[in-house]
Order: C-alpha cells, then structure tokens, then sequence
C-alpha cells in the first residue's frame, strides 16, 4: 500500500519562502534544512499536526546542475509526489508496467536518513518520488 508521505514545492529560496508557506497552510517548519549533494539541492519539509499528515518539502536547487534549476527557471511551484512504497523494486516494476518511466534510479537520500528514493515520470506527465519504507 502506498502512503502520500510529501508533496514537492521548488522555490528559489527556503529560508525565503518556508515561513509564507507554514502560514498559508497551518503546518510547522523546525527550521532545519537538509543539504543533498547526490540531488544537489537543499530540502526543507513542513510538517502537521499529526504524524502521519503528509508533509511539504520545499526544494531549493543548488548551482545549476541541478535537476531542478530549470524547472525553477520556468517558475518554479509545485513538482512532484512522494509515496513512501514497502519494495522500491517492485513498484518500479509495476510504474514500467503502466507506462511509466524511470527517471531516476534509486540512490540514498540524505534527508530520509540513506533509505532509497527513485523518481518515475508517468503517462499523465506526473512526477512521483518513490520512497523506500
């Protein structure tokens, strides 16, 4: 079973932006931002109330070699979901099987603590980050 665990933001600048968006949305920011140079960016999740309300990460590029600077360049906003998956293989498997394509494989992230993500862009020309359990 998949659980929304965040919903991606790409702003410019967190530190900018993180306060707005807490406010805007009645979720907590701790202040914390988490640097990953395998993604090159810079992540910051706001959270509920409750545990298991799904989170906002906000995703600031660093340099321009990141994956999202040219999404920024086009304005940045919303960019994608994450489901956190029980086997990372086997919804990877199911995401080809319905036309999805692998943009990423997987690789550790820093801000889950080294557990896997993959990115997989689908027919519907969604985003979705796969988050390893």
């Amino acid at each position: 079973m998949q659980r929304l665990d965040h919903v991606g933001f790409v702003t410019a600048s967190i530190r900018d932006a993180a306060p707005g968006f807490a406010r805007s949305i009645g979720t907590t920011w701790s202040g914390e931002i988490t640097h990953d140079p395998l993604q090159q960016v810079n992540v910051a999740f706001l959270r509920g109330a409750r545990p298991q309300d799904p989170s906002v990460e906000l995703v600031e590029p660093v340099g321009p070699g990141s994956p999202v600077s040219r999404f920024l360049e086009r304005g940045g906003g919303l960019h994608h979901l994450c489901y956190e998956v029980p086997s990372l293989e086997a919804q990877l498997s199911l995401s080809r099987s319905n036309g999805g394509l692998v943009v990423k494989p997987p690789l550790p992230a820093v801000a889950f603590d080294g557990r896997r993500i993959a990115w997989v862009y689908t027919r519907e020309k969604l985003l979705i980050e796969f988050l390893e359990a």
